[in-house]
């Protein structure tokens, strides 16, 4: 069979297919901290989406390519906020590192805020919904690891989400007020509890969290996925996608990995 040098050309020149997220808006919310800069730069780098904008509550100069900033009125309540046009977005609960001058100048939200804000994305034409939700390590209640913790949570389950994601990544309790001395003696007398967490209830690379928001954002199906904390260290260990698959599709090869040194010390 010959070959039309004419149809040649023109299956050169034609553009390469576009995956199907390519035309699509995504919006991150609390793009602070370790985490959320690993968001913005894991979803911005894969070139999957049109256009990727992240949330500022001050005026901030763009110096991301391919990353645009959306002033919002931080003193307002949410539901008077106006809407910003997003077909997938992501939020992230990690505060701002007080160093870095362009952190400042970006909206950071509070897990008490899930619900309102929630609602005010859907309002923005948001259809796919990530949350990454930190919480102590080693403090979560088994009951609550896989479903629905709080009444943000139930709220934005609620809302007419096509899909939502919830990721439990683990983080490490915050550093002890000043105590008197025998608050701090009895506070010393306990800290033997930080060595008996299991190794999956503890805190994770920002990236390997990331990556699995990532893979999870590709994969997921219709409806609300919960990720518990053993299965985001899982993906963590090893393959992300397999965990991700065996996660949201029921695939096999997606086992999480077994905590050996579950009960080493920190």
């Amino acid at each position: 069979m010959s070959l039309d040098p004419l149809q040649a050309l023109q299956a050169a020149n034609r553009a390469p297919p576009r995956p199907a997220d390519a035309a699509r808006t995504l919006l991150i919310v609390g793009a602070t901290g370790p985490l959320g800069s690993e968001i913005v730069r894991r979803l911005s780098g894969t070139h999957r989406f049109a256009r990727t904008r992240v949330l500022a509550a001050e005026p901030m100069r763009d110096g991301l390519r391919g990353v645009e900033s959306v002033q919002v009125p931080a003193g307002a309540p949410l539901r008077d906020w106006p809407p910003a046009a997003a077909d997938v977005a992501v939020v992230a609960f990690d505060p701002p590192r007080l160093r870095n001058g362009r952190e400042r100048a970006l909206w950071a939200p509070d897990p008490s805020q899930l619900g309102e804000l929630a609602a005010w994305l859907r309002r923005c034409g948001v259809r796919t919904l990530a949350v990454v939700q930190p919480h102590d390590q080693g403090r979560l209640p088994e009951a609550l690891k896989h479903g629905l913790a709080d009444a943000g949570e139930h709220a934005l389950a609620a809302l007419d989400f096509e899909c939502v994601l919830l990721l439990r990544s683990a983080r490490r309790p915050a550093g002890a007020p000043r105590l008197a001395a025998l608050h701090r003696l009895a506070a010393w007398m306990l800290s033997v509890a930080r060595f008996m967490v299991p190794a999956t209830e503890r805190p994770v690379r920002a990236a390997r969290v990331a990556e699995l928001l990532d893979v999870a954002l590709a994969l997921a199906p219709p409806g609300v996925h919960v990720a518990a904390p053993e299965m985001v260290w899982a993906a963590a260990q090893g393959d992300a996608h397999a965990v991700a698959a065996r996660w949201l599709l029921g695939r096999a090869g997606g086992d999480p990995v077994p905590a050996r040194d579950a009960w080493k010390a920190v």
